[in-house]
């Protein structure tokens, strides 16, 4: 029986997406050769390259003037090859979370960093007034914060080239990528398993940093020049990205993917607000329609290994807040139904009769 998945990610995935994938495993159209055992410039994997780029414009509406690559190394490369290529003299980063303060540290060894940081309250929100200089090199914002639950929903104005981790909410909504210099982010959450990262960067950012000399695979260009092929791409993960995007538009594009999130959103936060056992954890207005994050009301605080085993029993994984936080966190990517949220929230509801 298939588990209701509310894992971090990697996440619950597409039935098509995992139904096509083993099959490309087994043998890939008929070519007498695994999706495993194919070369990665062959013709049969270079027209999936090809299409999956395709798609991704298609689907995401990006602009013929960026560039989409697929690399190694996760989200936590790029932040390093980030400055690396356009960080001069200074850049701006809005610290949201863990995440983003993995990517401030990173920047600050090639220059200075002016941070504007939500940490006074444990990134339980989003800060909204700020202003970004505009002599910074770049700014920098991660747009979902997987581990407290916040999340920007909303595409911001920038004086200067824009950059954005979307590692856990891209292709939840629409992008206007006009706003953007480059978007990046892990694959593993909605775009397809882990193992390959999504880079889409606008082709005037390219070479920026002219006085720096830059290790070839940490070089934007180089990826772009050789087409994600500098190095053998994460054949399989690619495949899989496309299987992805085949998936969404099949469901209706972003916009559908956009209003199921908040539809799922909708039910469990209800949920939550009207539990007298759990409650949310973060400014409402900011809550992420991704990474539900909850907890016990303090007279309960005991009885959380209770619900988890409890959930478990209706085959529910992945609800355990992260160990740095706790609680419960249920992450609602695109491949969550509206079913797995609703046994989910019957759960909550049966364990509160019960134990309230």
């Amino acid at each position: 029986m298939r588990k209701h998945i509310f894992n971090a990610g990697p996440c619950k995935l597409s039935d098509s997406l995992l139904e096509n994938t083993s099959k490309a495993i087994l043998e890939l159209d008929n070519a007498g050769q695994s999706i495993l055992e194919v070369s990665h410039r062959g013709k049969e994997f270079m027209a999936i390259m090809d299409e999956t780029v395709a798609m991704m414009h298609e689907v995401m509406n990006i602009p013929d003037d960026f560039e989409i690559l697929f690399l190694g190394g996760g989200a936590s490369m790029q932040f390093a090859m980030i400055p690396y290529n356009f960080l001069e003299e200074k850049a701006f980063y809005l610290n949201t979370g863990t995440w983003s303060a993995k990517a401030v540290k990173e920047a600050a060894l090639w220059g200075e960093v002016l941070e504007v940081s939500s940490k006074d309250k444990e990134f339980t929100y989003i800060p909204k007034d700020y202003d970004i200089p505009a002599d910074m090199d770049y700014a920098h914002i991660t747009t979902n914060n997987t581990i407290k639950g916040t999340e920007m929903l909303n595409d911001i104005d920038c004086p200067v080239p824009l950059i954005a981790d979307m590692s856990s909410d891209f292709m939840s909504r629409p992008v206007d990528f006009s706003k953007y210099a480059m978007v990046y982010g892990g694959a593993q959450k909605n775009v397809g398993p882990a193992g390959a990262t999504f880079v889409i960067i606008r082709k005037s950012m390219l070479d920026k940093v002219v006085d720096r000399p830059i290790p070839t695979m940490l070089k934007y260009s180089i990826h772009v020049e050789k087409g994600s092929m500098f190095n053998t791409p994460p054949v399989i993960n690619i495949f899989a990205i496309r299987e992805t995007l085949k998936w969404v538009k099949s469901m209706g594009g972003v916009e559908a993917m956009d209003k199921l999130a908040q539809e799922r959103a909708d039910l469990l936060y209800n949920a939550i607000d009207e539990s007298k056992m759990f409650k949310g954890t973060v400014a409402k207005e900011d809550r992420s329609r991704m990474n539900i994050c909850f907890i016990f009301e303090d007279k309960y605080e005991a009885l959380q290994a209770d619900f988890i085993k409890f959930a478990g029993e209706r085959n529910i994984v992945g609800i355990k807040g992260h160990r740095s936080v706790g609680g419960f966190r249920a992450s609602t990517y695109n491949a969550s139904t509206i079913e797995d949220v609703e046994v989910l929230v019957k759960a909550m509801n049966d364990f509160e009769k019960a134990n309230a």
